[in-house]
C-alpha cells in the first residue's frame, strides 16, 4: 500500500532534490568564482560546471536514497527528517573530502565545499517539508483521494482503518465497514459506519466509489475471504489482507509493509506506480499543449456551432469514470437541444448489441454535428477533462450511468482505469456492433497497458480522425 500510494510523493521528492542540488551548485559556484550569481548562472555556469553540478546532484540523491529518505515512514517527524538530512550532508562531505585527498586534487576550493554542504542540507530540508505539507493539504482537500472499504467489524478492522487514516499524505479514505454476517453487530466501538454485510458486497461496491477493499476478518470467517476477493478481482479492485489477521498463504499476492504491519496485496490491473505517474504527467503535458496550440481552432469551432446551430455551444453530460466516479464530460454540441429526452423513442433503432447506444444516421444531429462527429473534432473540449484528471488521453470509453447500471459483473472491470479520449475501441472497434467485444478491447488494453501502447494508440488515432471514421 505504501509502495503504490507513496509513488507520487517519492518521485516528487527525488526530482526536487535533484533539481535543487544542481541549482544550488551552480549559484554557489557563480558567487564564489564568477562574482555575480545571476551572471554566473547564465554565463559562467557552462561546460564543466554543469557536468560537475549534475554529478554532485546525482551523488546527493544517491546518499539520500541509501539513507532511506525516499521511503514513506510510518512515523514521520520534522526533527527526524532534519537529523537524517544533515547526517546525509555530513556523510557526503566526508566522502568528498576523502576522495579529494586520495586523488590529490588541490585546486578544488575548500571554501566552496564548506558552504555547499550545509546550504544543501538547509535547502533540502526546507523544500521537503514544504512538499510534504503541500501533499497533505491536497489530500485532505480530497485531491486524488482513493476510497477503501473495510471487510470486518472487529478490533483488527478498526485498528487497520485507523492506521490507514493516520497517513493523510497517502490520500486513502475509509468509507465504512462490512459485517461478516447478518445480525452481527460491531465487536468494538467503530468510528466509521457499517454499510452492510459481506452478502451485500456487490451492491455496496456499485453504490459507492471504492478503489480498494481491505479484508480484516477473524479466523472463524476465513471462508469469506475467497468469495470477496473473487468479486473484487472481477471488478478490478485492489484487495489488501493484513497477514497477522488472516494468516492465509501468499499465492499471487504481493507482500508489503504498512506501518510496521505485513499486508498481502492482490492487484487486479496495472500497478506500475511510476509508469502510471508518468502517464498522468504525459496527460497533463499533452492536453495542456493541445489546449494552447489548438485554441484558435477551438474558438473557431465554437463560433461556427454558435452561428449555425445556436446555443449552447458546449454539451455537458454525466459520465462514469475511475471506479464509479461521476464527472461532467465536455463536447461541442452536435445534437439538437433535448436530444437526450428523445433517446427512448429511438432505442429500437440502436445498432449496438448490449450496454451502449449508437446510430450511424442519428436524426438528432445538427447541421454541423454530423461532420464534427465523423472527424471526432467534437471531442476537443475533453482535453479540459484530461487536464482536470477526470479522464486520460488513452483509456476505455467513458460510459453513461444508465449504461453502467446494465453492466454484467465482468463489464465493470473496465472502470478500473480512467476513461480516455481515445483507445483501442476508437482505432479498431468503433464500427463493431457488439458491446461485449468493445468491453473485451478495453480489458485487453487494461491487461496489456504500457506507455508504449498509449503512444501507439495516440499515433494511430490521427489517421482515423483524418479518414472521418468517427462515431
Amino acid at each position: 500500500m505504501i509502495r503504490r500510494h507513496g509513488a507520487a510523493l517519492r518521485a516528487a521528492l527525488m526530482l526536487v532534490d535533484l533539481a535543487s542540488a544542481v541549482g544550488l551548485f551552480v549559484v554557489i559556484a557563480g558567487v564564489r568564482f564568477g562574482g555575480q550569481a545571476w551572471e554566473a548562472a547564465i554565463g559562467y555556469a557552462t561546460g564543466f560546471t554543469w557536468v560537475a553540478a549534475v554529478g554532485y546532484a546525482a551523488a546527493w540523491v544517491l546518499v539520500l536514497w541509501l539513507r532511506g529518505l525516499y521511503r514513506i515512514r510510518a512515523r514521520w517527524s520534522i526533527r527526524r527528517e532534519a537529523a537524517d538530512i544533515f547526517t546525509s550532508a555530513a556523510i557526503l562531505a566526508v566522502a568528498t573530502f576523502a576522495f579529494l585527498f586520495l586523488v590529490r586534487l588541490g585546486d578544488v576550493s575548500r571554501l566552496f565545499l564548506l558552504v555547499l554542504f550545509p546550504a544543501q542540507a538547509v535547502l533540502t530540508f526546507g523544500t521537503r517539508v514544504c512538499l510534504r505539507r503541500t501533499f497533505e493539504w491536497a489530500r485532505l482537500r480530497g485531491e486524488n483521494a482513493r476510497f477503501v472499504l473495510i471487510v470486518g467489524t472487529g478490533p483488527a478492522a478498526q485498528d487497520f482503518a485507523d492506521r490507514i487514516e493516520t497517513h493523510p499524505a497517502l490520500g486513502l479514505r475509509v468509507i465504512g465497514h462490512l459485517a461478516a454476517h447478518h445480525g452481527d453487530g460491531p465487536e468494538v466501538e467503530l468510528t466509521r459506519p457499517v454499510l452492510g454485510t459481506v452478502e451485500d458486497v456487490v451492491e455496496i461496491l456499485h453504490a459507492n466509489v471504492v478503489d480498494e477493499v481491505a479484508i480484516c476478518l477473524p479466523v472463524a470467517d476465513w471462508a469469506l475471504v475467497e468469495p470477496v476477493t473473487r468479486v473484487c478481482e472481477a471488478e478490478g479492485k485492489i484487495v489488501r489482507i493484513p497477514m497477522d489477521v488472516v494468516g492465509l498463504p501468499v499465492q499471487r499476492g504481493i507482500v508489503e509493509d504498512f506501518d510496521g504491519q505485513p499486508v498481502v496485496s492482490y492487484v487486479h490491473g496495472p500497478d506500475r506506480a511510476l509508469a502510471l505517474l508518468l502517464k498522468r504527467g504525459l496527460d497533463i503535458a499533452l492536453s495542456g499543449a493541445a489546449l494552447i496550440l489548438l485554441s484558435p481552432l477551438i474558438i473557431l469551432f465554437a463560433l461556427w456551432v454558435r452561428l449555425v446551430d445556436g446555443s449552447p455551444v458546449i454539451f455537458r453530460q454525466t459520465r462514469v469514470g475511475l471506479h464509479g466516479r461521476t464527472f461532467t464530460l465536455l463536447k461541442f454540441r452536435t445534437m439538437v437541444p433535448g436530444a437526450e429526452a428523445m433517446r427512448d423513442d429511438l432505442e429500437h433503432l440502436n445498432e449496438v448489441q448490449g450496454g451502449a447506444f449508437k446510430l450511424t444516421t442519428d436524426p438528432r444531429l445538427t447541421r454541423t454535428g454530423s461532420w464534427l462527429r465523423r472527424t471526432s473534432l467534437d471531442e476537443l473540449p475533453q482535453f479540459w477533462n484530461v487536464l482536470r484528471g477526470e479522464m486520460s488521453l488513452v483509456g476505455p470509453r467513458p460510459p453513461l450511468p444508465t449504461e453502467v447500471a446494465t453492466y454484467d459483473l465482468w463489464h465493470r472491470r473496465r472502470l478500473s482505469m480512467k476513461p480516455g479520449v481515445t483507445g483501442l475501441w476508437q482505432i479498431g472497434g468503433r464500427l463493431d456492433p457488439v458491446f461485449d467485444r468493445w468491453v473485451r478491447m478495453d480489458l485487453d488494453y487494461i491487461d496489456r497497458w504500457s506507455l508504449r501502447l498509449d503512444l501507439m494508440i495516440l499515433l494511430r488515432t490521427i489517421p482515423v480522425m483524418l479518414s472521418q471514421q468517427g462515431r
